[in-house]
């Protein structure tokens, strides 16, 4: 199986890399449309701030390459927040692949969210074996809304979308590649989509 984690400069990838590698798998890290496209498997990560994260995606011509793609898709953080149709964070409008904005958690929560929380509604082959109410590990300021694309939510002030699913393009919210048993099994899970 070729899997891509697309390196675009805004991302922690290597622990996601090393996530894979603990399955069993080696994935590619590449910012080229032709090695992207070629994947069976691709992986979207995100991390750091909004606005610079779509320009650099911009500067390589990956905003247009990625809603196009038909294999499986897996934004991650920020990733998944850059598929929406718009965050807060910097203004700044989505790819659009997911019909739901991305807005600021309010001050009267600590800011970033930060730790372990649990995931529930799940729905999805992406969380086949995974049980109601499992914990997962984020880092957010920002959350995406509820929408017709929700496949698991989380409560933090609000309950809001931690994993989105349109067609081929799933997101999630928590980081599975640092949420231990569980986190693995989901990568697992994509793997086998």
């Amino acid at each position: 199986m070729k899997l891509v984690i697309i390196n675009y400069g805004a991302g922690n990838i290597k622990s996601i890399q090393f996530a894979f590698n603990r399955l069993g798998y080696n994935a590619i890290l590449s910012n080229d449309a032709e090695e992207i496209k070629s994947a069976d498997k691709i992986i979207f990560p995100g991390v750091g701030e909004a606005s610079s994260a779509m320009k650099m995606l911009k500067e390589s011509g990956l905003d247009k390459l990625i809603p196009t793609l038909k294999q499986p898709v897996l934004g991650i953080c920020l990733g998944m927040q850059l598929m929406c149709l718009h965050t807060e964070e910097g203004d700044t409008e989505g790819l659009g692949i997911f019909q739901t904005k991305v807005k600021r958690f309010s001050d009267n929560v600590k800011v970033p969210q930060m730790g372990w929380n649990v995931i529930k509604e799940l729905k999805s082959d992406l969380f086949k074996g995974v049980k109601e109410n499992e914990y997962m590990y984020l880092v957010h300021s920002y959350y995406a809304e509820h929408c017709n694309e929700t496949i698991a939510t989380t409560d933090y002030e609000i309950n809001y979308a931690s994993a989105l699913q349109h067609e081929n393009f799933y997101g999630t919210q928590f980081h599975p590649e640092k949420s231990s048993v569980s986190g693995a099994k989901i990568l697992q899970n994509f793997l086998e989509l």
